[in-house]
């Protein structure tokens, strides 16, 4: 029996501890995509307790500690921070085949040298080690990410943000770190949100653009591009709840702008013919600009209305949505690529059921401009788990190169996530080290070092073109 969390964890061959000790453990990170703070960052914040860093916003440990029965005063509610970690310990020891309990012990054993294990009993034990840790020099949030060896950080960003923190940081010569933000215009395109007019306005007042149309509502878009683009961002990310293709004419696209914003609500085929036409605008700035976009989908959100109205968006209860979109988003890619403006493209699905379909779209838009111009974007959500990134890989590796995949990135809002990268790593070595062993592939060690270093980090640096 193999001890919990050794050196070969989740390796269990030699050529898989080989490609992962020789070759991937020592790569940078480059992080993507994420959801953390800049404002954090460029103040160097040091948290008080262990609580703030592992339970502030994580919807993934909410969601396991409603599981067992846990009131939400210690999820959300107003329980102390230490009465919220005994209950996260107490749901922790629970959750065997769970990532959370892999992620928990990496970050434990990484940052605070705790070889253990966190269940309610050593609660008290592991409180009192990790706060005393993070009132160290070395635990400020720079320094949790110069220890992470991350190189470049993308935060997720509104096209209404004034990016103060980024240029702040930017002007900031003792962080060498980049840290860009990211374009995203969810708000911009929801148009069925009732707060959408609300969001026009504040999009008019920071682009200087009177939006009394969709003309003019893509201009101002335009000109926060361009400033977006000033402070680094070369990356957009979208949100869709679905993936549509409703193409209508131009006419037609500024008739359901003016009935939204005169009458208030639209219908659904409308909204679709507006998103349609949304996406298709951006996705060509994108081209024009050499940005990166990446479309989330397949997720059904806010589904427990109860409380939503109490906690709102982003709070643990989203679900797989079991839509599957494969010939809409062919179109969609069909219709940029027919002008000669499709951007490089990463496709993220909720539904592991959409691998192969997504596998398939790949190969039908890569061209001799980019090297792997269109991307499966790492095993999401609730695929972020040895299982769907063995799946999300082997279909990749069926279907298309698995050899360029851009690999991992936290999408979190934790200064401790970047294990998942090792965590990745292991389970990346793992599945192409058994396929050396089973003679799947030969022990050329020359090409499997390449490969293996492209998908930790070489891969990303030279899709993104970022200057590194």
């Amino acid at each position: 029996m193999k001890p919990f969390l050794s050196e070969d964890f989740l390796l269990s061959t030699e050529t898989a501890q080989k490609l992962y000790h020789e070759y991937a453990e020592v790569m940078p990170v480059l992080d993507y995509h994420c959801h953390i703070n800049p404002q954090e960052i460029y103040e160097d914040r040091k948290f008080d307790n262990i609580t703030q860093v592992w339970l502030g916003g994580d919807h993934y440990k909410w969601r396991q500690m409603r599981s067992n029965g846990i009131e939400e005063k210690y999820i959300t509610g107003d329980a102390t921070d230490r009465e919220k970690f005994q209950k996260w310990a107490e749901t922790l020891s629970k959750a065997i085949g769970n990532p959370l309990y892999h992620w928990s012990h990496l970050e434990l054993k990484r940052y605070f040298g705790y070889e253990g294990y966190l269940n309610g009993e050593t609660a008290e034990e592991v409180w009192n080690l990790c706060n005393a840790k993070l009132q160290e020099d070395g635990m400020t949030v720079r320094n949790l990410i110069k220890q992470s060896n991350v190189t470049l950080i993308c935060t997720t960003d509104d096209p209404i943000d004034s990016l103060e923190w980024h240029k702040k940081i930017a002007e900031d010569d003792s962080f060498d770190v980049q840290v860009l933000p990211a374009w995203r215009p969810d708000k911009a395109m929801n148009i069925e949100k009732t707060d959408f007019t609300d969001y026009l306005a504040k999009l008019a007042e920071t682009s200087g653009v009177k939006i009394t149309s969709f003309q003019s509502l893509v201009e101002a878009l335009k000109i926060r591009m361009d400033y977006f683009a000033e402070l680094g961002c070369s990356v957009s990310d979208h949100a869709l709840e679905y993936v549509m293709y409703a193409p209508a004419s131009a006419d037609e696209i500024e008739a359901i702008f003016t009935k939204r914003i005169q009458q208030g609500s639209v219908t659904r085929a409308e909204e679709l013919k507006f998103k349609t036409a949304f996406m298709t605008a951006v996705g060509k700035e994108y081209h024009k600009r050499n940005w990166v976009m990446q479309l989330h989908y397949g997720c059904k959100r806010d589904n427990n209305q109860f409380r939503f109205e109490q906690l709102g968006p982003d709070t643990g209860y989203d679900c797989i949505n079991n839509y599957a979109p494969s010939s809409e988003m062919a179109d969609f890619l069909n219709a940029l690529n027919s002008t000669d403006e499709l951007p490089k493209t990463i496709l993220y699905s909720l539904n592991p059921n959409d691998n192969a379909s997504i596998g398939t779209i790949l190969g039908c838009f890569q061209d001799a401009s980019v090297i792997g111009k269109i991307q499966q974007g790492s095993a999401w959500w609730f695929n972020d788990h040895k299982t769907g990134m063995t799946e999300q890989m082997t279909s990749l590796g069926n279907l298309g190169l698995l050899g360029n995949f851009i690999g991992m990135l936290t999408d979190s809002r934790s200064f401790l996530s970047y294990t998942r990268h090792e965590y990745f790593r292991r389970i990346m070595c793992e599945l192409i080290g058994g396929w050396v062993e089973n003679g799947e592939y030969p022990a050329d060690y020359a090409t499997l070092s390449e490969i293996v270093k492209g998908i930790s980090y070489n891969n990303a640096v030279r899709y993104f073109q970022f200057d590194l």
